[in-house]
Formats: structure tokens, C-alpha cells, sequence
């Protein structure tokens, strides 16, 4: 597998990661950490379709459920210690710092760090819609945890790179035991409707389950920096998703922040595209 197919597949999981919002607004009702634990397991469940994991060693474990289990329980914690908005703006420092990290894992370029910085500008204009105000709050210095632990997450896939994607699945499923445990501690349990199933099926077989397969394959054998800097789709990609679903309005920062992120993506990939 060449290092573009890899990247290509990586950014699979930021497409599937678009429709990440528009899953949970039609999952609304369900504990959080009910919501994780359920999707976790559908994700593990869709892996054993292609077998069960073995010879994975121990520090892989560690590195898969931990982070897994991590970025996701502190953004949530973050959510309700922070507005959501902001939340969610400095947990997506992590495509940036994914592109200054890759530095340690290969060699980084003007144009990479160049490209994270329009896809964060663009990022924030979706995530604020073009007005932000910080009071701080204990939310913000963990959603800048949070962005920090998937970043550690996604480079550190280097060193187990011989270790096949598989193993996601056990990371899943071990990391949805953990999550459901969270919930009966600390949440009342729901019983989802049918819309609410529909969209946890939905969560479970894209953007939390199988994007974890694919981002898997582009951080151990993709270009982690182009990766890292074409991520900031992922929220544009989402908004325009809620637009057509008549979830959100279509507004000029929406557009501008469509051309800071497409151009930021591209110019983060030009070193790629000239080698073919």
C-alpha cells in the first residue's frame, strides 16, 4: 500500500466523521456516556466480521483503548464544563498539532503547518460562526487535554505499525465495557426510540466504529501531516450536512470557511499530489 492510498483511506474516517452531528442531534435523549458505550460496540461488533484480533501486543492495548477511551470521555467532561461551542473549538486544535507532531515521525514542510493553520481558521469560523468570546472555564483546559491525548493517539500508531487494524476491534469493544461501566455509575439509563436507535446504528457503523478502522490505516502508513491538515473537513463537511438537512442555515462564514478549509487541505497535500 502506497502512502497516498493510505492517506486517502485515513480521510475516509474524517468523511465518515462528518456526519458525526447529525447523528447525535437525532440521538438526542440518550446519556452520553450511554450513547459512547452502545456505538463502541456496535464498531467492535461490525470488526469481528473480520475476525477477532490476536498478537497485539501490550502497549498497543494500552495506546488503543486508553486514547480511545480518553479523547472521548474528556470531551464530553469538557462539554458540560465549557459552552459547547468553545469546547469544541480548542479540542479541534488536534489537526494542527497531529501536523506539528508528524515532524517526529517525518519530514515536515512549510506548507503542511501552512495548511493546518487556514483548516483552523476555517474550523473556527464553522465551530463560532464567526464570533467567539472566551470567559474561561475548566472546560477549555480539558478539551485542550482531550485535543492533546488524540494527537498522541493518532502519531504514537506509528511505532505499532506492524500491528494489523483488527486490533481495533478489540479496542472497541474493551473501550465500550469501559464507557458502559461510566454510565451506570453516573447516568440514568434511556431506552431509545426508533429515530434514536436509527441514528446509534448510524454513530456505530461510521463515525464511532468503522472511522476508527480507517484512521488506523492512514496514521500508521499514510502522510499523518496532510492527514492531519485535510481533518478540519470534518466540521464544514458536518455543517453542510445539517444545511441540507434543514438541521442549520446557510451563512457567509460557512462559505469563506469552505474556502480557507479546501485551500488549506490542498495546499497541506501539494507536496503529495507532485510525487503522484
Amino acid at each position: 500500500m502506497t502512502r497516498s492510498t493510505a492517506t486517502l483511506i485515513g480521510f475516509g474516517a474524517v468523511l465518515l466523521w462528518a456526519t458525526l452531528a447529525a447523528f447525535a442531534t437525532l440521538s438526542d435523549g440518550v446519556p452520553p456516556l450511554q450513547l459512547l458505550a452502545t456505538c463502541f460496540g456496535i464498531g467492535g461488533l461490525l470488526g469481528l466480521t473480520r475476525g477477532l484480533p490476536r498478537g497485539v501486543p501490550a502497549g498497543a492495548w494500552a495506546l488503543g483503548v486508553g486514547g480511545l477511551t480518553a479523547y472521548h470521555l474528556l470531551y464530553v467532561l469538557a462539554l458540560r464544563l465549557a459552552p459547547p461551542v468553545e469546547a469544541s473549538l480548542v479540542a479541534y486544535l488536534w489537526p494542527l498539532l497531529i501536523v506539528l507532531a508528524s515532524a517526529l515521525v517525518q519530514r515536515l514542510r512549510w506548507y503542511h503547518v501552512a495548511g493546518a493553520l487556514l483548516g483552523l481558521a476555517g474550523a473556527a469560523l464553522v465551530v463560532t460562526g464567526g464570533r467567539l468570546g472566551f470567559a474561561p472555564a475548566p472546560g477549555h483546559a480539558v478539551a485542550l487535554f482531550a485535543a492533546f491525548v488524540w494527537t498522541g493517539y493518532s502519531v504514537a500508531q506509528r511505532r505499532y505499525a506492524d500491528v494489523p487494524t483488527t486490533a481495533v476491534t478489540g479496542f472497541l469493544l474493551v473501550a465500550a465495557l469501559l464507557c458502559g461501566g461510566a454510565s451506570l455509575a453516573v447516568e440514568t439509563p434511556v431506552v431509545p426510540d426508533t429515530r434514536q436507535w436509527i441514528a446509534i446504528v448510524g454513530l456505530g457503523l461510521g463515525p464511532v466504529g468503522a472511522a476508527f478502522f480507517l484512521w488506523d490505516v492512514g496514521c500508521k502508513r499514510g502522510d499523518l501531516a496532510v492527514l492531519g491538515a485535510s481533518s478540519y473537513a470534518a466540521p464544514l463537511l458536518s455543517t453542510m450536512l445539517l444545511v441540507a438537512l434543514r438541521l442549520a442555515e446557510a451563512t457567509w462564514t460557512l462559505a469563506l470557511a469552505c474556502v480557507l478549509i479546501t485551500g488549506g487541505a490542498a495546499l497541506a497535500a501539494s507536496g503529495m499530489l507532485r510525487r503522484g
